[in-house]
């Protein structure tokens, strides 16, 4: 499973499972004693191994995933919810392979199959390793941070915009967790961060898009976001190259099993966050119920034909349930079944589109025209409409925003003149003292990371330490974050 693919005349006219599952490194491993092949493990396993073990993944567990965190034993983590992901994309997989359909793929033998359930457990613990803390308002903070000083911090009397491309200028102004995971991971070629197989982490690249490219409105997802940082180029093409995810034109698309942890990570987050909000008393079931029923057009149904039809029969279930449960019994035992649906139309869509899968010309999600298209459009729906503009919620979006700028300001700053390299004492260009005391509280680890990616081109290496810096940030717990702040403003 470790060949690389260099040409399309190699890889034939559609992508095939021995590159996709490919178990090749972006660095080299430790060698194992020869004791160890007596008891094998797979490849897969190994990395299942590294990722438990690692510090960026415990971190999940003190970083919001949409509700501030409290002491309540049952308000979902970026941990929690990324074991959930885990374990739906793991299960999707063997749906996959398993399905007695006519639209089984012929070409998963019983290895590829092992091998598909467990890059999905793997990628699904990894999704959101990238997330900064305080939820996707962290994200949107420290893009919105970058959008507003990169034109008033000056490095050298320019700008900071004046020293960067276009690309590396977008790539700080649109933050995004997705790209900041590929980073992370990336970091396995200076043997740094966490080692795993290129179909791994390729998996994990829903949005294959530069950020000078990335389009939210267009008529294909992959397109939607960008998915990796300038710095990250070079390797993401590396690991296209490996795993066979490049068209005719050396065009990168996305990994097949892309799609089932996108639909994965789009029922978690449809279903069990929706519970939370529900157990925070957010809406009553008897509101939930109004605004799902509000939310299609009776007019439309057309008994087995329409998903108008399969929305309301869903509907119907959870009114039968409340007949003899209690609403939170009936809710909690309704979204289970709910799941089970729009898992089962998932898989039917991704094995009725297959062939375009494949071939890298597939656009839509998994629910596209299918049974259950509109009850998951309902359902991600029904968290803004109850829950973003909740007080909890609120204080969550302006703390984030005061914790997250203060920070930004005060190590972008201490970055600027780190690098020895570029110092000027003559004319001022040099880390003052206190930007010295405020980069000795950096990671060495962070330090090293810099050291091991610099090219010796001053913008660029400018770029480098700026993403030195969310490199630290998006790594911080939101206890660890909060506590910073509260310490550094002298607050205690």
């Amino acid at each position: 499973m470790e060949r690389t693919f260099t040409t399309k005349e190699e890889r034939g006219t559609s992508m095939n499972w021995e590159a996709l599952l490919s178990t090749q490194k972006l660095g080299n491993d430790e060698k194992e004693p020869e004791e160890f092949s007596r008891y094998p493990m797979n490849e897969f396993e190994k990395d299942y191994n590294k990722i438990v073990s690692s510090s960026a993944f415990r971190r999940l567990q003190d970083k919001t995933q949409v509700f501030p965190l409290d002491k309540s034993d049952f308000i979902r983590t970026r941990l929690t919810h990324s074991i959930e992901v885990s374990t739906v994309a793991r299960q999707l997989g063997i749906m996959l392979s398993k399905n007695r359909t006519q639209y089984r793929p012929a070409d998963i033998n019983a290895e590829a199959a092992e091998g598909i359930s467990s890059v999905l457990l793997c990628a699904g613990l990894l999704h959101d390793l990238g997330n900064p803390p305080f939820g996707h308002f962290g994200e949107t903070t420290i893009g919105d941070w970058f959008k507003k000083h990169l034109d008033d911090i000056r490095y050298k009397k320019k700008p900071l915009r004046e020293w960067l491309t276009p690309q590396m200028a977008r790539d700080l102004e649109n933050f995004e967790g997705n790209a900041q995971a590929l980073r992370i991971l990336a970091k396995a070629r200076y043997h740094s961060g966490i080692n795993l197989s290129a179909a791994v982490i390729s998996t994990l690249v829903k949005y294959p898009t530069d950020s000078c490219s990335f389009d939210k409105d267009s008529p294909d997802i992959k397109k939607h976001k960008l998915g990796y940082f300038a710095a990250e180029e070079e390797t993401l093409r590396t690991l296209s190259q490996i795993t066979g995810t490049m068209d005719a034109g050396n065009n990168l698309c996305r990994h097949p099993l892309t799609y089932m942890l996108e639909a994965a990570d789009d029922i978690a987050y449809a279903t069990a966050d929706l519970e939370d909000a529900f157990k925070k008393n957010l809406f009553t079931l008897d509101e939930f119920t109004d605004f799902y029923e509000n939310s299609y057009d009776a007019s439309k149904i057309a008994a087995h034909q329409s998903p108008e039809y399969y929305t309301k029969q869903l509907i119907l279930d959870l009114k039968k349930r409340r007949e003899s449960m209690k609403d939170s019994a009936a809710f909690g035992t309704w979204l289970n079944y709910t799941r089970r649906w729009l898992m089962f139309v998932a898989i039917y869509r991704f094995s009725k589109s297959y062939g375009e899968i494949k071939d890298g010309t597939y656009k839509q999600d998994l629910f596209y025209a299918t049974n259950h298209s509109l009850t998951i459009k309902i359902l991600k729906k029904a968290m803004p409409a109850f829950v973003f503009d909740s007080a909890d919620i609120l204080k969550l979006e302006l703390s984030s925003e005061t914790i997250l700028s203060f920070l930004l300001q005060k190590f972008v700053n201490a970055a600027l003149y780190f690098d020895a390299e570029y110092a000027d004492e003559e004319h001022g260009y040099v880390q003052t003292k206190a930007d010295k005391k405020y980069f000795s509280i950096f990671s060495e680890n962070y330090k090293q990371d810099y050291m091991n990616a610099k090219t010796h081109k001053e913008g660029y290496d400018l770029y480098l330490r700026l993403l030195m810096v969310t490199d630290y940030i998006s790594g911080m717990t939101d206890t660890y974050a909060r506590t910073l702040y509260r310490e550094l403003s002298g607050i205690e």
